[in-house]
């Protein structure tokens, strides 16, 4: 998920497609592309912790750059953009799919 020209549009978009296609409360899947940095890592775990997420990550080919997927349950899709914005605003160089 890369963010448009107008991150405000974007999120309304995204929460009628969620509230459209998704029963709440429901699992969600967060995918995040970092550069190969623990700290960078750990910050995205603290952000989902004590929420019983499932955090998965994989290393690129070359190991400059670490996916990180999040499994968790979330209540609604404010709940879900509320995470993709503290991820965005405390993780440098975070790409959000």
């Amino acid at each position: 998920m890369s963010e448009a020209k107008d991150p405000e549009e974007f999120y309304r978009k995204l929460k009628s497609q969620l509230l459209d296609t998704t029963s709440w409360p429901a699992i969600y899947l967060f995918k995040f592309i970092v550069p190969t940095d623990p700290e960078k890592i750990k910050g995205i775990e603290l952000i989902f912790d004590n929420l019983g997420a499932v955090i998965n990550t994989k290393q690129s080919k070359k190991g400059n750059y670490t996916s990180v997927s999040v499994n968790v349950r979330m209540q609604d899709p404010d709940e879900v953009i509320e995470k993709y914005k503290e991820v965005g605003q405390k993780i440098d160089g975070v790409i959000s799919l």
